[in-house]
Formats: C-alpha cells, sequence, structure tokens
C-alpha cells in the first residue's frame, strides 16, 4: 500500500452526515437605516440589494454634477454682476463678442446677467434639494426593504363574501347582510 492514499474510515465524513448551521439572513432596520445614513447605498448594501446601487450612484453623480456646474456658472454670473453695477469691463468676457458690446446696452446686460445668475443660483439650489431628497429616500428605502426582507408573496390572494344574519340586540332589531374579507 501507499501511505499517503491510506485513509482511515473514521476520519471520512460522508455527504449526507453533514450539518450545516447556517441561520437564515434576516437584516435589522435600524442597522439599514444607520449605515445608509452614513453613506448613501451602504443600507442597500446590507440589505442585499445590490442591483439598486447604479440607480443611487448615478442620481447623486448626475445631482452633483448639477450643483458644481450650476455654482460655477452662478459664481462666474455673480462676479459680472457685481463688476457691471461698479462700473468695471471684465464682465463683457462672459458674453461672445463681449468687446463690441455698445456702453448704451449697459442696462439691457444687466439685466440679462442678473437674470442668469439668479436662474443659475435656482437651478444649485434646487440641484441640493433634490440630493438632499434622493439621500433621504436612499435611508426610507434602506428601512422599508429591510422591513418587508420576509413578507411572503402568496399568490392566494382571495376576497371572500358571505350572507350573515344578526340576531337582535337591545339597541337594534336582527339584520341579514354581507360579510367581505380579505386574506393576503
Amino acid at each position: 500500500t501507499i501511505p499517503w492514499v491510506e485513509v482511515e474510515a473514521k476520519n471520512v465524513a460522508k455527504k449526507d452526515t453533514l450539518v450545516f448551521n447556517k441561520e437564515e439572513f434576516k437584516p435589522n432596520s435600524k442597522k439599514a437605516v444607520i449605515y445608509s445614513a452614513i453613506f448613501p447605498g451602504l443600507g442597500q448594501i446590507y440589505n442585499r440589494k445590490y442591483c439598486k446601487l447604479p440607480i443611487i450612484y448615478g442620481g447623486l453623480v448626475g445631482l452633483s454634477y448639477a450643483i458644481t456646474w450650476n455654482g460655477g456658472k452662478y459664481s462666474d454670473y455673480s462676479a459680472a454682476y457685481k463688476d457691471i453695477m461698479t462700473g468695471g469691463d471684465s464682465w463683457r468676457d462672459i458674453f461672445p463678442n463681449g468687446s463690441s458690446i455698445l456702453e448704451s446696452d449697459r442696462d439691457r446686460y444687466r439685466d440679462r446677467i442678473k437674470r442668469n445668475r439668479d436662474m443659475f443660483r435656482q437651478n444649485r439650489d434646487l440641484a441640493i434639494i433634490i440630493a438632499v431628497g434622493v439621500y433621504a429616500l436612499c435611508m426610507i428605502d434602506a428601512y422599508v426593504d429591510a422591513q418587508l426582507y420576509d413578507f411572503d408573496i402568496s399568490p392566494d390572494l382571495s376576497m371572500k363574501v358571505e350572507p350573515v344574519f344578526m340576531g337582535p340586540t337591545q339597541f337594534s332589531n336582527a339584520s341579514v347582510g354581507l360579510r367581505c374579507s380579505i386574506n393576503f
């Protein structure tokens, strides 16, 4: 016999005798909310709902870009508005062919710069509000997903309608009616 091939029978485990004591995963909703509050999407990872991550991160990246871009444009137009109000000429740089703008059109361009500045500030603020909403929605989704993790979605949705007879009481006479019960 070859010594490294010999196996003692008492050390061999048979396939049908192995017992796995692995508990079924049940997420804790409080942990899911805390994880999602720490970092968006971490609650979904904890709940093992990986398919939601591209939606969350795509939305947050898009909103981050919108906040940054609108904030930059707001800064440019804000500086140009301060410049045009103080009588400077650097405000012409934000317009194509700005050097050919006549001095008589200064009031019209001041109003246009102010309108654009206000629009970019409003768009930036709106993107910030939406980003906070996405952050909150991410936490709510993590909580609800953890709560409904083991929710039974059985195909037995039924409504039962049956006649019912209610006997007389000291407050009412005998009556007949229908009882509806919904099972889900």
